[in-house]
């Protein structure tokens, strides 16, 4: 099972367009990547159903961990039709994870630089932001680890931002997912309220 190493990073517009730039001059272009996502944030994983609309591709993912809970994300995935995904999304709904679901759209460009697998992103809830990645084997030691974490901190470094912290990124999460879920209480508060 592979491990990815990865650490985020929020900011303006501004510091967007300068890292595009600069990404576009100094780094491999990866190309778009943008993404529909039904994720499932459970207590102490993310599973998540991808539809790529710029590959035409689509995925299942079940990341063993969380944001806000260390770097290292080991995860399973595999590949579905992307006819499937409205069927994979319906499939974990009726298996109770309903609730847990949250829907989104990200605009992603993907780059190489240092060798670290950087996505400039933007979406509703994260606004403009970017994950830094590393890819390991589940076989990588800590040693390993260790490395892949200062390879991103020094990518992060150079490119002149700043890396959130677990904390920030677990106060940021449980943010979003308790507005989340006011909004899911409200809807259904006025789906059950007659409308006078």
């Amino acid at each position: 099972m592979p491990v990815e190493i990865e650490m985020r990073a929020r900011y303006d517009k501004e510091t967007h367009e300068r890292l595009t730039a600069r990404l576009e001059r100094e780094a491999i272009d990866l190309g778009l990547d943008d993404k529909n996502i039904h994720f499932y944030v459970l207590p102490d994983k993310l599973l998540k159903v991808t539809d790529n609309t710029a590959a035409g591709s689509a995925k299942i993912t079940l990341k063993h961990s969380k944001i806000g809970r260390g770097a290292a994300f080991p995860e399973t995935e595999f590949r579905i039709a992307r006819e499937d995904v409205s069927a994979a999304v319906a499939v974990f709904n009726a298996l109770g994870f309903e609730s847990h679901m949250h829907q989104a759209y990200n605009q992603r460009h993907n780059y190489r630089f240092r060798g670290v697998e950087i996505a400039l992103k933007w979406s509703e809830a994260w606004g403009h932001h970017a994950e830094f990645e590393v890819l390991l084997d589940d076989t990588a030691s800590d040693t390993a680890h260790e490395e892949a974490v200062a390879r991103i901190s020094t990518a992060a470094q150079e490119l002149g931002v700043t890396l959130m912290t677990e904390q920030e990124l677990a106060n940021f999460t449980a943010a979003f997912e308790s507005a989340e879920q006011a909004r899911k209480d409200r809807l259904s508060f006025e789906e059950i309220e007659p409308q006078t």
